[in-house]
């Protein structure tokens, strides 16, 4: 792995886990800070890492944009800042690896929308999310197109017009996180949920989540056509034969991938 100034980068068994530590500047996201999470993220996607944490060092899990990096910019530069934010979200959705988000403090702006592009979230009961840009100057366009995609039209206008924060409880009601629980038992939740959703065959996992990713916001026939032809594809792979062999045989699998 490589050297990072703003991230920790740690791998126990299975499982790498990112902590964004930035915790001075709130774990904002200036282009350096951009470009280490985009190079992390595809160095474990070529590793034989099944699960991904993205965690925050400090109160904050990440307050967005470093609005000193953008306010430095011109157009254009703020352009290729915006264009490296969405590779960064694009590739976290692409990665073979399940990425869970460790959310134990506030997210907001492109904070929010890297816990949408997580595959799952997890938060603490003292978390909150927001998309402050709706009573600011600067809205928040790109964090609003995952956000969207995880909470609906509606909620999402809500989010998006008031600027205001939603606490932990309503960010699950809407979609937005998986589990809520005490700060002292997040790990405990992070791993579990992780756990569960890593378990069976990587290659047949990494298979589904690009084609959930590809089919999403599809009209449906669309998305079906694109499910069918992969899923009968996926019948002919080893991960598959193995899987129906196990059940009809009554015997656990064994995964060669």
């Amino acid at each position: 792995m490589a050297e990072h100034q703003h991230l920790r980068v740690e791998r126990t068994d299975d499982v790498v886990r990112i902590t964004m530590d930035r915790a001075e500047r709130r774990n904002s996201l200036s282009g350096e800070h951009l470009v280490e999470l985009l190079t992390a993220f595809r160095e474990i996607a070529a590793s034989d890492a099944v699960g991904v944490v993205l965690a925050g060092e400090g109160p904050v899990f990440c307050a967005g944009h470093d609005f000193a990096d953008v306010a430095a910019r011109d157009l254009e530069g703020v352009r290729e800042l915006l264009t490296l934010c969405t590779d960064l979200m694009r590739t976290i959705e692409s990665v073979p690896q399940v990425v869970i988000a460790r959310v134990h403090g506030l997210a907001t702006a492109a904070g929010c929308q890297l816990v949408a592009s997580c595959d799952l979230a997890v938060a603490a009961e003292e978390a909150a999310f927001a998309l402050p840009g709706g009573k600011g100057g600067w809205f928040c366009h790109t964090p609003a197109v995952p956000v969207a995609r995880s909470i609906g039209r509606k909620r999402l206008m809500e989010l998006a017009l008031t600027g205001d924060a939603v606490d932990a409880r309503t960010a699950e009601r809407w979609g937005l996180v998986n589990r809520v629980v005490p700060a002292a038992e997040l790990d405990e939740a992070v791993a579990d949920l992780l756990g569960r959703a890593t378990r069976g065959s990587r290659a047949g996992k990494a298979l589904g989540k690009q084609t959930i990713y590809a089919q999403l916001d599809r009209p449906e026939a669309d998305a079906y056509a694109i499910a069918l032809e992969v899923m009968a594809a996926a019948s002919q792979t080893d991960a598959a034969r193995e899987g129906m062999a196990a059940f009809l045989e009554k015997r656990p699998a064994v995964w060669t991938d």
